[in-house]
């Protein structure tokens, strides 16, 4: 399947999302959770470029191949800490919304809450919103895995 759109990006589209990027890298989040939180939510959309990405860029960062093959059944195996537990809840309570599910409740906010702090839950809260908004853009314009973009 070939991908919809070939031009250049809107210059001021591009920097608006540089903008959001940076809000989200001064939210003092760790750069493995963050990774975890993209590739959680790009799978349940299943998009194929951003699954891609995270993990490329993950084990760039030192991930390793056991946790990035975990990641969808992180409730099941011991490889991940409360603190990434509690993010990849967010993530799935955030993103599953269409699904029917209850979305974010009270309880996995505040076991969020217990491992972040609010400047932390706003970065994190983000990353999961960009990440489900590229998640559509590819899934639109059929973007392909393996692009560096």
């Amino acid at each position: 399947m070939e991908a919809r759109i070939k031009s250049t990006p809107n210059a001021d589209v591009t920097t608006a999302v540089k903008h959001l990027y940076k809000a989200i890298a001064a939210g003092g989040v760790d750069h493995r959770v963050l990774s975890l939180v993209h590739l959680r939510a790009s799978q349940i959309n299943g998009c194929a470029p951003c699954v891609h990405a995270s993990v490329t860029a993950a084990k760039k960062a030192g991930e390793t191949d056991e946790r990035l093959h975990a990641a969808g059944t992180w409730r099941e195996t011991p490889f991940f800490t409360d603190e990434e537990r509690a993010a990849l809840a967010l993530t799935e309570a955030a993103t599953r919304i269409q699904d029917g599910a209850p979305g974010v409740t009270d309880e996995i906010w505040d076991a969020a809450a217990d491992h972040f702090t609010e400047e932390q839950l706003g970065a994190i809260t983000l990353e999961i919103a960009m990440t489900n908004f590229f998640n559509r853009i590819n899934h639109t314009i059929r973007e392909q895995a393996g692009k560096t973009w």
